[in-house]
């Protein structure tokens, strides 16, 4: 249901005059923007809490800058949640008109100096849409910030012309400024898990984050044009659904992309047209007129790698046009995925180098996401390593997308089979009857059974690398060999720094899931009680970004999620707050917040405050 947010501003001051008082007194409604947002609050939890510090007794306020639609008005209303406040806001129809943003403030015909006067006895002051504000209202904003009495939380979009009186307030140090980037894949599958009644599977999650770029509001939309249009389509065998084929052109979508759709320079629609249709493969420069090229490319519209390969910049911008183009010119352009076959197999094969090279992280394989988007038939063989190379990485769910994607047109492909029974035993869940595969997966299945002895034998014979992340290093002695080797050894001689130090290079190669399971066998091998909470801290972190990881290495780390007050103390425990400035901040007991404590830092793995910074990992405001 939508959330209709009623804004109480600011009451209790006593010198502001009766004009303001009398403003600062009403309730002021949320434009569209807000009044429509019905998903929750989630993410982002790291930066709520530094606005939150940032407007505490003795500070300035912050200002928050970042992408259109990233989320900044959200952050800072819930950060003002439960506080006295008031709202000036720009907006592009009064930038010309002297004090605009703050009209329901100020009486008629004020002076800078009297509506500084007037606003003084403001406490708190939410300014949404700086980069829109007429220049008095900008002015007024920055002589609020000179002063210091007023508390000021101020939001400005990043990549648009700034009134000078805005930008200063962070270039001239009077206000700390925290970038907001836009929101992180994991953060965007884990609200599309909150906002959504199902559950969107993997390949769906990347697709719509890809195309939105961490635009909340393109994200809302969109998602809510495919669910409308009948496009979410149920999964076999789960509970989740795919969204496969077109892009709908949704007002926003189309808002979004106005710069592209609107090129009339001679040849430039034409040669936008013929990118969206190329795509995903590059096309040669040769085949475009260079002058065109160099205007898009200028226009950040394209852009040319250095083996001189076209493509377009945005993921947005090809369905876009080709849902916009003609049928005829649809039929000409086209490109079939039949012809995609010899790249396909290029970018598999490429792949499979990288696995060879024991590298990981995740790749730029845009062929198999675009026919995996476009509901094209894909080959066994290629969603095989696609699954193979993502459960490497720990990302269990997106390998079981990968698997199930090639078994929809090869069902009894034995290596997606395998793939999927693999997600699925290392995901803590006996693989689905019927499901059959080489010694790993029996190894696995075992385990998931919960016969670890049975697990060791098998793995110790057909995958040795396997044993050691049971917890058999002996059972892999020279068979293994770089950073592998290094795991194995390292915990055959319980050696907790060694370990630590072969998670780290498993980390940096990709390996997520093995990296955790490497720092939670570190815990338990340290002598140090510090550096065993560190290491143990790690791991949790780390297999919470392994898409519901469980597997015997990680049996002793508690993996529930903390409640919501539990994850705000702490937080604020992270961040350097005594217990009772927590209990004051949050209008608890002192006693409540030593139980909240305590219970997180037994799911946490966490003996006191000292191991929270790792796995809060606090940001801080950037400088300009």
């Amino acid at each position: 249901m939508p959330t209709h947010v009623l804004v109480t501003t600011s009451t209790t001051s006593t010198t502001a005059t009766t004009a303001t008082s009398s403003a600062a007194s009403r309730t002021s409604l949320w434009d569209a923007k807000t009044l429509t947002a019905p998903w929750p609050f989630t993410g982002r939890t790291d930066e709520l809490e530094l606005v939150r510090r940032s407007v505490a007794a003795g500070r300035g306020g912050l200002v928050v800058t970042g992408p259109a639609g990233c989320g900044k008005t959200r952050l800072l209303t819930e950060a003002v949640r439960g506080t006295d406040w008031a709202r000036a806001a720009g907006t592009p129809e009064t930038r010309h008109l002297p004090f605009a943003a703050f009209a329901h403030l100020l009486p008629d015909g004020v002076t800078l100096h009297r509506a500084l006067h007037l606003l003084s006895g403001v406490r708190l002051l939410l300014v949404d849409d700086a980069h829109l504000l007429d220049d008095a209202s900008a002015a007024l904003v920055h002589q609020l910030a000179l002063h210091g009495r007023t508390r000021l939380l101020v939001a400005a979009t990043d990549g648009v012309p700034l009134p000078g009186a805005v930008s200063r307030l962070w270039t001239g140090e009077l206000l700390p400024r925290l970038v907001l980037e836009p929101l992180p894949r994991e953060e965007s599958a884990e609200l599309l898990a909150a906002a959504e009644d199902t559950v969107l599977e993997p390949l769906t999650v990347d697709r719509l984050h890809r195309l939105c770029r961490g635009d909340l509001r393109l994200l809302r939309e969109l998602l809510t044009a495919v669910r409308e249009e009948g496009l979410l389509v149920p999964v076999p065998d789960t509970d989740q659904r795919a969204w496969r084929g077109p892009v709908p052109v949704t007002a926003t979508v189309r808002e979004r992309t106005a710069h592209v759709l609107d090129r009339v320079g001679p040849g430039e629609r034409e040669s936008l047209e013929r990118l969206a249709f190329a795509e995903p493969l590059p096309v040669d420069l040769d085949a475009f007129d260079m002058r065109t090229l160099e205007s898009l490319e200028a226009d950040g519209l394209v852009t040319v790698d250095e083996a001189g390969a076209t493509r377009l910049v945005h993921p947005l911008h090809g369905p876009v046009l080709r849902a916009a183009a003609g049928r005829l010119r649809a039929r000409r352009l086209a490109r079939t995925p039949d012809q995609c076959a010899a790249a396909l197999e290029a970018e598999r094969a490429a792949l499979a180098r990288r696995v060879e090279r024991a590298d990981v992280r995740e790749p730029v394989a845009p062929v198999g996401e675009w026919l995996a988007a476009e509901g094209a038939p894909l080959p066994a063989r290629y969603a095989a390593l696609r699954a193979r190379f993502a459960r490497l990485g720990g990302r269990l769910a997106e390998a079981a997308a990968w698997a199930r994607e090639g078994l929809r047109n090869s069902p009894r492909d034995r290596s997606c089979r395998e793939e999927l029974g693999l997600a699925t035993a290392q995901s803590g869940e006996a693989p689905a009857h019927g499901v059959h595969g080489g010694g790993a997966l029996a190894a696995w299945a075992a385990a998931a059974r919960g016969d670890l002895g049975a697990a060791v034998r098998t793995a110790a014979v057909h995958e040795p690398y396997d044993a050691v992340r049971l917890g058999a290093p002996e059972r892999a002695a020279g068979l293994l060999t770089g950073v592998f080797a290094a795991h194995a050894d390292a915990l055959a001689r319980g050696d907790g720094p060694a370990l630590d130090r072969a998670a780290e290079e498993l980390e940096r190669r990709g390996f997520l899931l093995f990296a955790a399971e490497a720092h939670a066998q570190a815990s338990g091998a340290h002598r140090e009680p510090r550096a065993a909470r560190r290491a143990r801290t790690r791991a949790v972190a780390l297999a919470r970004r392994c898409q519901g990881a469980r597997t015997p290495a990680l049996s002793g780390l508690v993996l529930g999620e903390l409640t919501a007050r539990q994850r705000q103390i702490v937080t604020l425990a992270a961040a350097g707050l005594s217990n009772r400035q927590i209990a004051e901040r949050l209008t608890l007991s002192v006693r409540t917040v030593g139980n909240h404590l305590y219970g997180a830092y037994t799911r946490l793995g966490a003996g006191d405050r000292g191991a929270l910074p790792w796995l809060m990992e606090l940001p801080e405001p950037q400088p300009a």
